[in-house]
């Protein structure tokens, strides 16, 4: 990741790898800017869309369970130096999920701080936008450093899945 100033704030631009070098052809690339409200993430993904399985937008978005079992983005954060973190997943469809960890992969629990959670998605013949918003705040004080990290899957028409 690499750093950069952003309207008084850090911003930290990425590019993710596929863990297994699949998926050749699509590029998930993006951005993150902590505020002191919250963290604007935006993703990027370009490729071939059509190879891709794509969910259709939900005309009602809301809280799904499984979505890292299909294509989507997901974000991990934690207070730096602190066990517990929080798991976001983000579907195209518009769907969402917030987990809570008290450890890594232990005391999972949906987040109930956050009863929605909106962003935004454009997809055209070869690219696909998503920008979030994330109210931060609501779980992790302004003033704590934090660590984060960024994922996504892609699910190809062959069922295949890549994870970045």
């Amino acid at each position: 990741m690499q750093a950069d100033r952003h309207a008084g704030c850090a911003m930290v631009t990425f590019t993710l790898q596929t863990w297994d070098n699949s998926a050749v052809g699509f590029q998930v690339s993006g951005h993150a800017v902590r505020s002191r409200t919250g963290l604007h993430l935006c993703y990027e993904l370009r490729g071939k869309l059509t190879e891709l399985l794509l969910p259709a937008p939900n005309a009602a978005p809301c809280r799904t369970d499984g979505l890292w079992q299909s294509t989507c983005f997901e974000f991990f954060v934690a207070p730096k130096g602190l066990p517990q973190y929080w798991e976001v997943n983000l579907s195209l469809s518009g769907d969402w999920n917030v987990y809570a960890f008290a450890d890594y992969r232990t005391g999972m629990r949906e987040e109930s701080a956050l009863s929605v959670l909106p962003f935004t998605m454009q997809q055209q013949a070869d690219c696909c936008r998503l920008e979030l918003d994330f109210p931060l705040a609501k779980l992790i004080s302004p003033e704590q450093s934090v660590e984060m990290a960024v994922s996504a899957v892609l699910q190809e028409r062959n069922s295949r899945r890549s994870f970045h």
